[in-house]
C-alpha cells in the first residue's frame, strides 16, 4: 500500500521555478506535521521545509525566502513551491509525516543546471 507519492520534479535552469506535489493516504491525519526532505547521492536526507496542523511553517536556512510549503487537507496533498532555484538545490525530493513516519516514497528528481 503506497502512502506517499511525490511528483512535479524536472530539469530547470538556475533562477527557474518548480511546484512539487505530495499526495498521501487518508490514514495520515491532518493533525500530523508534514515535511519536505531532499537527498543528493552520497549525502544524508535533510529536512528543508515543514508545516503543522495550524499551518505554521519552518524552513532550512538554505531555502528560506525561496521555497514555500502549503497543504490542502481536503485533497490530502502537500505542496512545495520552489523559486529562484540554484544548482545546489539539485536532489531527490521526498515528503513524509514528521511523526509516525511512513515508508519513504520514490521521491521526485529536481535538477538545476545551465
Amino acid at each position: 500500500q503506497v502512502q506517499l507519492v511525490e511528483s512535479g520534479g524536472g530539469l530547470v535552469q538556475p533562477g527557474g521555478s518548480l511546484r512539487l506535489s505530495c499526495t498521501h493516504s487518508g490514514s495520515i491525519s491532518r493533525l500530523f506535521p508534514m515535511g519536505w526532505y531532499r537527498q543528493a547521492p552520497g549525502k544524508q536526507r535533510e529536512l528543508v521545509a515543514s508545516i503543522t496542523s495550524s499551518d505554521n511553517t519552518n524552513y532550512a536556512d538554505s531555502v528560506k525566502g525561496r521555497f514555500t510549503i502549503s497543504r490542502d487537507n481536503d485533497k490530502n496533498t502537500v505542496y512545495l513551491q520552489m523559486n529562484s532555484l540554484k544548482p545546489e538545490d539539485t536532489a531527490v525530493y521526498y515528503c513524509n509525516t514528521l511523526v509516525f513516519t511512513r515508508a519513504w516514497g520514490q521521491g521526485t528528481q529536481v535538477t538545476v543546471s545551465s
